[in-house]
C-alpha cells in the first residue's frame, strides 16, 4: 500500500454539494449537515491502517467538535470489489463498533471522491459555515501508530474556523492509503 499526499488547502474552494446514502439508508446531502459553524467532511474507510489508527480519537473530538457548532461527515469511495473490507455492510459495522455520532455515506459511484479531489484515506476537508474550504491537513502528527502527545492538528484547526470563519495559514498535509478507484 502506497501511501499519499493530498495538496495544500484551496483557500475559499467552495464545496460540493452531494447526496449519498447513510448507513442507515437515509439519504444526506452537504446542505443537510452543514453545521452552525462549519462542516467536516472526510474521506476514510475501513481498511487503512493510517484511518484505524485514528478512529478512538477521531470519534472524540468530532464529539468536541458538535459542541463547538461544526457537524461531520465521513465518506467511503473505495471501490469494494477489491476491499471487500470496505463494503456497505462493513461500513455498518465499523460505525457500530467505533460508535460513530456522524453520518457514514457510501460513495458508490465515486463521484464525490472526484468532485472534492480526495486522493487518500483520511483525507480531511474542514469548511466554514459559508461552505468555504479553510483546511486540508493532517488529523495529527501521527501515521500508522499513535504519537504520544500529538499535537490536535485538525481539531485546533475547525475550532479557530468555528470561532473565526477562517482556517490556520500553516497546514501539513494529510498522508494516507490512495483512494482504490474503480476500473469501469
Amino acid at each position: 500500500m502506497a501511501s499519499v499526499n493530498p495538496p495544500v488547502c484551496d483557500f475559499g474552494w467552495q464545496a460540493p454539494d452531494f447526496s449519498l446514502q447513510n448507513i442507515d439508508g437515509s439519504m444526506i446531502s452537504r446542505d443537510l449537515i452543514m453545521g452552525k459553524n462549519g462542516l467536516l467532511v472526510m474521506f476514510i474507510c475501513n481498511h487503512c491502517p493510517y484511518v484505524k489508527a485514528i478512529f478512538p480519537r477521531l470519534v472524540n473530538d468530532v464529539l468536541e467538535l458538535k459542541m463547538l457548532g461544526v457537524n461531520t461527515v465521513a465518506i467511503m469511495s473505495n471501490d469494494p470489489a477489491d476491499y471487500p473490507e470496505d463494503s456497505f455492510e462493513n461500513m455498518q459495522k465499523v460505525a457500530h463498533q467505533m460508535e460513530f455520532s456522524f453520518p457514514y455515506l457510501w460513495d458508490k459511484t465515486q463521484s464525490v471522491a472526484k468532485a472534492y479531489n480526495a486522493v487518500c484515506t483520511p483525507d480531511f476537508f474542514g469548511f466554514n459555515n459559508k461552505a468555504e474550504l479553510q483546511y486540508r491537513g493532517r488529523f495529527d502528527e501521527s501515521r500508522k501508530d499513535t504519537a504520544p502527545h500529538s499535537t490536535r492538528d485538525l481539531f485546533h484547526a475547525m475550532k479557530q474556523i468555528a470561532e473565526t470563519g477562517v482556517g490556520p495559514k500553516e497546514q501539513v498535509a494529510s498522508i494516507g492509503c490512495s483512494i482504490k478507484w474503480s476500473n469501469l
